[in-house]
């Protein structure tokens, strides 16, 4: 009796010692696994300033936890960024709003495709000023018959700001959605309206000498334009939609090993804390679209 106590004991003690290693190997494997799941996403975008830096970096904050870090490129081109995507340079681009990209791909052969919606930068109809400096009109009903408008004289900026006014009811177009709109569009004009354009940057500068201007962000900011003397903004529809902030990939990236690390990116910077930040950053022009 007794041997086989000590026997029996034996094989006890040797099945805890073989229990503690199989559990260690679990544990320092597991430990294994997730640092080797850790994946670095490079993100392709233009200069970033102050605002820019805030958001990323609530977004980076968000996928801590996710295991994936996100490397940054970034470029001062604006050609640049598919440029890089297409060739597998960078995972993902966030610069450019659908448009840039379905024209990019048209020129350029490319295949690049739009994963995510991010914000609108909704271009603003703002108010002519009067030799002091002040508006003259603070709703869009009040501008006169004959008012002469200024508007951007390019083919996408000159487009954009008629479908503007189409939605501020000034004016009907013959076209809608993606096709680009010029002045030989406009099917109904009730208040004789006088359609200037004039090159994008200096649409600002030519508030003194008309009725209104339509100015995009950029050069507003840049002329320090009051967006108190707004008199429409940009809603997001079926014309606006093209104008909607996009992230970029290649067009086969669900079957990436980046795959799984892209839908994570998407899903971090469609929380609401990344939708207050934009709010919140420069000066509140930015629109969440998710």
């Amino acid at each position: 009796m007794k041997n086989r106590r000590k026997n029996n004991n034996w094989l006890w003690g040797l099945l805890a010692v073989v229990v503690v290693i199989a559990g260690g190997a679990i544990y320092f494997a597991n430990r294994s696994n997730t640092k080797t799941s850790n994946t670095t996403l490079t993100v392709g975008v233009m200069t970033r300033n102050a605002d820019e830096k805030k958001r990323w970096s609530v977004i980076q904050d968000n996928l801590k936890s996710e295991g994936v870090t996100l490397k940054f490129k970034e470029f001062t081109d604006y050609n640049q960024p598919n440029k890089a995507l297409q060739q597998g340079e960078i995972d993902v681009n966030a610069f450019q709003h659908k448009y840039f990209l379905t024209n990019w791909n048209k020129e350029n052969k490319g295949d690049l495709v739009s994963v995510a919606e991010t914000y609108l930068s909704p271009i603003h109809l703002f108010s002519g000023l009067d030799s002091a400096g002040k508006a003259k009109y603070s709703k869009v009903s009040q501008l006169p018959d004959g008012a002469t408008i200024a508007i951007p004289n390019d083919a996408t900026n000159g487009s954009r700001a008629l479908y503007l006014l189409q939605s501020a009811g000034l004016i009907k177009l013959n076209v809608s959605g993606d096709t680009l709109a010029t002045t030989a569009n406009i099917s109904e004009n009730d208040k004789n309206l006088k359609i200037t354009e004039v090159d994008a940057s200096q649409t600002a500068r030519n508030l003194t000498s008309v009725d209104a201007a339509v100015i995009n962000n950029s050069y507003a900011t840049e002329a320090g334009v009051d967006y108190k003397t707004s008199l429409f903004t940009e809603p997001k529809d079926d014309n606006s939609d093209q104008w909607i902030n996009i992230i970029a990939a290649q067009k086969d990236w669900k079957k990436s090993d980046k795959a799984d690390a892209i839908k994570k990116l998407i899903a971090a910077y469609h929380k609401d804390n990344v939708k207050k930040v934009v709010e919140e950053t420069n000066g509140g022009v930015d629109q969440p679209v998710w």
